[in-house]
């Protein structure tokens, strides 16, 4: 199986190495323990104190005051062929590496998609953008590793095409359901014949469904396009 090496680095003045140190070991533990299992990837994740000491061919985490980035606490996209993260400081960090980690994981360059029904009726079978922890990202869906938070993620089952008892489609077990979303949470697809990419979001008081429109390739990746036109 092949081995995914992250680095994760804080740019944040005075940030406390042990903290970091404590988020990495958290990080390696759910990535070997909780994710592996489930989605066959395995990752290492180290902390260097400095970006010029991480070693080439590893995908850096970098953890900034700010990211520039209105509305998205983490960004992960591929800068010349190579993935990698923009993490928020935040009293909630952890979550955010966590969420960035798992998605790079599970698809680094922001383009996987996997086919399922749509939860639009009529749409029929859609291609879902695999974005492992968007459904459950909400604070309240989070676990802990170590005592550091980190978050909840879908199993490949939450591709299913009808529910079963019993079944895990989220690694804490809060999602009960194929291509369930909760609150906070959001789940994006491509529809084929309008090649329009649609959204499932659940950021106020009721699920909406939003038309993206057409992708804009000039824009980065995938990914990187779909988050961009995600609302707060």
């Amino acid at each position: 199986m092949l081995v995914y090496n992250l680095a994760l680095v804080s740019l944040v003045r005075g940030h406390d190495a042990s903290d970091i140190a404590r988020v990495a070991a958290a990080l390696q533990r759910q990535a070997t323990r909780d994710f592996s299992p489930l989605w066959g990837v395995r990752a290492s994740v180290d902390a260097f104190p400095r970006l010029k000491d991480v070693p080439i061919g590893y995908w850096p985490m970098i953890v900034e005051t700010d990211i520039h980035t209105p509305g998205a606490a983490g960004v992960h996209e591929d800068r010349n062929g190579q993935p990698f993260a923009l993490i928020e400081m935040s009293d909630s960090w952890s979550l955010t590496a966590s969420h960035e980690m798992l998605e790079m994981l599970a698809d680094p360059f922001g383009r996987r998609t996997i086919a399922g029904r749509s939860p639009k009726i009529g749409q029929g079978r859609v291609e879902f953008l695999v974005e492992v922890c968007d459904p459950s990202e909400a604070d309240q869906f989070a676990y802990t590793v170590n005592d550091i938070l980190v978050s909840d993620f879908y199993t490949p089952r939450f591709f299913d095409p009808t529910p079963v008892a019993g079944v895990r489609y989220s690694f804490t077990g809060a999602i009960k359901q194929p291509r369930q979303i909760l609150r906070g949470g959001y789940l994006s697809w491509h529809h084929p014949p309008s090649n329009h990419w649609w959204q499932q979001i659940w950021f106020g008081q009721r699920k909406q469904f939003r038309d993206l429109g057409v992708f804009d390739a000039t824009a980065g990746s995938l990914r990187a396009w779909v988050d961009r036109n995600t609302p707060d």
